[in-house]
């Protein structure tokens, strides 16, 4: 079983940065494909950030794009999202996530808050 916990999360200014860290269950980064998410009040869950389970690849939506960077490290088994520039849209739950290669089911963790304020 994959757990996974976030930390990182505030409130913070437009502008700002925030990095996000997610510490999961040993031997998951490196061999799980990992992702961040979000989910804002009355919208759906979306794909911000993801990277793959060689860390040879990464993807990002268009919405954060320059903006925010996904990184692992597997000695430590985290992944973390640095967030800069941080606009209010930015605003929502976000989620650690980790899919087992060529698999179509997520794990998740708890979520961690972020809110920026104009």
């Amino acid at each position: 079983q994959v757990q996974l916990v976030e930390s990182g999360g505030g409130l913070v200014q437009a502008g700002d940065s925030l990095r996000l860290s997610c510490a999961a269950s040993a031997r998951t980064i490196g061999t799980y494909n990992m992702g961040w998410f979000r989910q804002a009040p009355g919208k759906e869950r979306e794909s911000v950030a993801n990277i793959s389970w060689s860390g040879g690849s990464t993807s990002y939506a268009d919405s954060v794009k320059g903006r925010f960077t996904i990184s692992r490290d597997i000695a430590k088994n985290t992944v973390d999202l640095q967030m800069n520039s941080l606009k209010p849209s930015d605003t929502a739950v976000y989620y650690c996530a980790a899919r087992v290669v060529f698999g179509s089911s997520w794990y998740w963790g708890q979520g961690t808050q972020v809110t920026v304020s104009s």
